[in-house]
């Protein structure tokens, strides 16, 4: 597979999103998120899906340069409206804006409405966490048919409904806990099927209802379905954040009725806490250190290496990708430069930018 350094993948995004119509500063809040999904070694929230935005573009289903628009304010908590922008700019925003009225009351509670793909949710957390906050993620997924099989269901009723939560340490993020609350993501199982290789075991079932490995039944027509993750118990998370997200933030859910324009629009709810309204940032940082060092000193499973906690293996993976690069399996790295002809930059400016 072709391997590409941060910067050259950095810069071709910035180069579509600009194409496509984005201010230089959206362009490089889009271009960071992305990339370090890649970083992290989540390439289902990376660059890949450069090809998804260029198409919602033309289509109308993703709108540049829209902000953060602040539809309520009242006291510790804060409505905002995203108008189909890009979540790289309105999830940086809202977050901007919640941590800020969390200093001043030690918490606060962000509902963001209407925004395009928040991307990977771990990195609003993780924003949230470097400015020296807790954070607790809720998300659901509209503008498009379901995805996602609720337990015990046959058929698709909902989205892949992230749940993600984090807590600050000394030096960045304590922990991140980013997860799917369908087995895998379906930007995981487009990677799989651009890459020809079978799905995790139990993940996906085919539009029959009938269980499969074969990622192509996500994009296909009749569509398979993702399989909530242990079963009822990632269902009923799944359900909560439809309605914590989708409903009680006054935005849609994925009931049909619903208009879709085919394209990733999100809700989220967001609550940042300041250590410092409870017990301290210190206090946790001293229990919370300790509790890991606990945790990693279990004795592994056989075959297991070592016990690691939410966040490590992004760390590390975030360092090699640094040191030895990128990997762009050659399907999704083929549908990134047709997505960057489609908006409109020229041949010329891709093969330098690449080189």
């Amino acid at each position: 597979m072709p391997i590409f350094a941060r910067d050259t993948l950095h810069a071709l995004i910035r180069a579509v999103c600009t194409a496509g119509g984005s201010a230089e500063r959206e362009a490089d809040l889009v271009a960071d998120q992305l990339v370090e999904a890649n970083l992290t070694g989540h390439d289902s929230h990376g660059v890949g899906l450069l090809p998804m935005y260029v198409q919602s573009l033309a289509k109308g289903a993703l709108v540049p340069n829209r902000h953060a628009e602040l539809v309520h304010d009242q006291a510790a908590v804060l409505v905002v409206e995203g108008q189909r922008g890009y979540g790289q700019v309105i999830g940086h925003e809202a977050m901007e804006l919640g941590t800020a009225r969390a200093h001043e009351h030690g918490i606060a509670v962000l509902a963001i409405r209407n925004s395009f793909h928040l991307g990977r949710i771990g990195h609003w957390a993780e924003q949230c966490a470097a400015r020296g906050f807790a954070s607790i993620h809720f998300v659901n997924g509209i503008d498009h048919p379901p995805i996602h099989a609720p337990f015990g269901s046959a058929e698709a009723r909902l989205s892949t409904n992230p749940f993600c939560a984090a807590l600050p340490g000394r030096d960045g993020p304590m922990v991140v806990l980013d997860m799917a609350t369908s087995k895998i993501a379906v930007g995981k199982a487009r990677v799989a099927a651009n890459r020809g290789v079978p799905a995790p075991e139990g993940s996906l079932l085919d539009a029959d209802g009938r269980p499969t490995r074969n990622a192509a039944v996500m994009f296909q027509e009749p569509k398979g379905a993702l399989v909530a993750m242990g079963e009822h118990k990632g269902s009923g998370l799944a359900i909560i954040c439809e309605l914590m997200a989708g409903a009680l933030t006054g935005g849609w859910t994925t009931r049909p009725e619903h208009p879709m324009a085919g394209g990733i629009v999100n809700n989220m709810l967001s609550v940042v806490i300041d250590p410092d309204a409870l017990g301290g940032r210190e206090r946790l940082w001293h229990e919370g250190g300790a509790l890991i060092s606990y945790l990693k000193s279990a004795r592994p499973l056989a075959g297991v290496a070592e016990v690691l906690v939410p966040g490590e293996p992004e760390q590390r993976r975030r360092r090699q990708r640094l040191a030895e690069g990128i990997e762009v399996d050659e399907r999704s790295w083929a549908d990134i430069l047709a997505a960057a002809r489609t908006a409109g930059v020229p041949a010329a400016e891709v093969e330098a930018l690449i080189a």
